[in-house]
């Protein structure tokens, strides 16, 4: 009954843009902290953002400051994911995750117990 559907990957362009939203059914995201992860071939799975459910706090993986912004729109019960000036690492498979137990905004995948969506898959061309 709790589920998150990704959904806004694509094909872009190295420096090009993409949103990718976080829509929510069977619940309420507005008591949920909310993480966006990506899976590049390879490699493990890595924490990118977060948004809290309370102030807006947000936090960012280093190497995505700058280009990411992640949102919260509660009337809709949906995450964004702005992508900005995207570049070959950021290619992978992108999920969101939601967690209803912390008062913190983690970027550790092991942190998110609740509910995990099943990725949209974002590639970069030169």
């Amino acid at each position: 009954q709790l589920q998150l559907v990704e959904s806004g990957g694509g094909l872009v362009q190295s420096g090009g843009s993409l949103r990718l939203s976080c829509a929510a059914s069977g619940f309420s995201l507005d008591d949920y902290v909310v993480g966006w992860f990506r899976q590049a071939p390879g490699k493990e799975r890595e924490g990118v953002s977060c948004i809290d459910n309370d102030r807006g706090t947000t936090v960012y993986l280093d190497s995505v400051k700058g280009r990411f912004t992640v949102s919260r729109d509660d009337a809709k019960n949906t995450v964004y994911l702005q992508i900005d000036r995207l570049s070959f690492e950021d290619a992978g498979v992108y999920y969101c995750a939601a967690e209803s137990t912390m008062g913190d905004c983690p970027l550790s995948r092991e942190r998110y117990l609740e509910v995990w969506g099943l990725g949209t898959l974002v590639r970069v061309s030169s």
